[in-house]
């Protein structure tokens, strides 16, 4: 089942991703995303430009995602009620019990988070960071390395960020948005 709700939301992933998130794009991958950075780099030393940096990694963010915030960032995002409804059973009444060096816990809820290991977490927690993304206004913000007439201030894949800029204000204004 998680196979055919995998292939549901592959469309979604590919409309609603933008072209700096390569980890949803046919034919792209991580590779991509340091030549990209890497010709990035070498251009702002070619035209002898200050370049800021900053590396985010939002591996932990898997484990707080909001259940109800999904569902509608979901379903806004134009996901069929009908497969919403799917992946909420598969969320309703978790629970987990965790090994310790002194044996395992007693079994525990769990009340937010992305599923650890299942095939849909990716997807799931790539939608939910794109609408954050959105509602920050990442990517129509200003502040990015101005090259070939865009200005690119973000790549992306999965949930590793590279945020850029030319000054160190800039990058701060992109990093507090």
């Amino acid at each position: 089942m998680l196979k055919i709700i995998q292939w549901r939301l592959e469309p979604f992933l590919e409309q609603e991703m933008p072209v700096t998130q390569a980890r949803f794009r046919k034919g792209r991958g991580t590779r991509d995303q340091i030549v990209n950075l890497r010709w990035l780099m070498e251009k702002v030393r070619e035209y002898q430009k200050e370049f800021y940096l900053c590396f985010i990694d939002y591996s932990k963010a898997f484990d707080f995602a909001n259940y109800e915030k999904l569902w509608s960032v979901l379903l806004e995002m134009g996901v069929s009620k009908h497969l919403i409804i799917l992946m909420k059973n598969l969320y309703t009444n978790q629970q987990a019990s965790a090994k310790t060096e002194y044996g395992n816990t007693k079994w525990f809820s769990i009340v937010k988070g992305v599923r650890q290991g299942c095939i849909l977490s990716p997807y799931l927690f790539n939608l939910y960071a794109e609408h954050i993304m959105r509602k920050a206004g990442i990517d129509e913000a200003a502040g990015g390395i101005k090259t070939g007439g865009r200005n690119i201030n973000n790549l992306r894949y999965t949930d590793d960020t590279k945020i850029m800029a030319e000054t160190a204000d800039d990058l701060e204004y992109l990093l507090r948005k």
